[in-house]
């Protein structure tokens, strides 16, 4: 009875191990070996377990590794700046080639400090434009989008992103399941098969004040930025 007892012990804490992965921590190295720049443009330094992104164009710094399903957390701050201002982060990413160079595109974790307040929204960067909420002009969805499984975006969800606080970020990935939490509260979940993998790839827009003058206030900020891969949906 004993050794049954104990064998059905080894085999729940095996079945443990096996059924809860680990979670990766990604961004912390200070020479940031396991990510790429693709771009020429962009400055990213880590201070203090923080990541800080200027740049004088739109920028996206990608890891090199490829993630499939997974729940993203992660924190951001903005900046207090006169000029525009707005950032993202990329989602199974993929890199493209073009005929200047390399650029970064896929599904993008809206920050949007702007009236419009769109942070938490879901941007498919380079391609279809917005996916959740709809956008007038700059929705192009395609085949590939098989719906928003929440209504159209309200006036509470415009105030749960809080400017120039850290706000944490949750995304989940199942399949072509996607969802978006900004502070706790659930702000997009869609139906989509364009990309079933990708890089993970944190934004600055860029700044039209840095390009011109040098000065560099207008930096994002980025922390706790941690990955946990899932076993494929079926």
């Amino acid at each position: 009875m004993k050794m049954k007892s104990s064998l059905l012990l080894l085999v729940g804490l095996a079945y443990s191990c096996v059924s809860t992965p680990q979670k990766e921590r990604l961004y912390t190295d200070p020479e940031f070996k396991d990510c790429m720049n693709v771009y020429n443009d962009g400055q990213y330094e880590l201070k203090d377990g923080v990541v800080h992104l200027t740049s004088k164009k739109n920028f996206f710094f990608p890891t090199k590794k490829r993630y499939a399903d997974f729940i993203l957390e992660y924190e951001v701050k903005m900046p207090d700046v006169d000029e525009y201002s707005n950032s993202g982060l990329i989602f199974r990413a993929q890199i493209k080639e073009g005929k200047t160079g390399k650029s970064v595109i896929g599904y993008q974790a809206e920050v949007d400090p702007s009236e419009r307040a769109w942070s938490g929204g879901l941007y498919d960067q380079g391609r279809r434009g917005w996916l959740y909420p709809k956008h007038a002009k700059r929705s192009k969805p395609d085949a590939d989008f098989k719906g928003s499984q929440l209504p159209e975006w309200t006036e509470e969800k415009k105030k749960v992103y809080k400017h120039l606080e850290w706000n944490k970020y949750r995304v989940e990935c199942r399949g072509s399941d996607i969802k978006i939490f900004l502070n706790g509260t659930l702000m997009t979940h869609v139906i989509d098969t364009k990309d079933t993998e990708g890089h993970i790839a944190i934004q600055h827009h860029g700044s039209k004040v840095f390009a011109k003058t040098g000065e560099t206030k207008n930096i994002i900020q980025f922390r706790n930025i941690v990955i946990q891969e899932l076993e494929p949906a079926k």
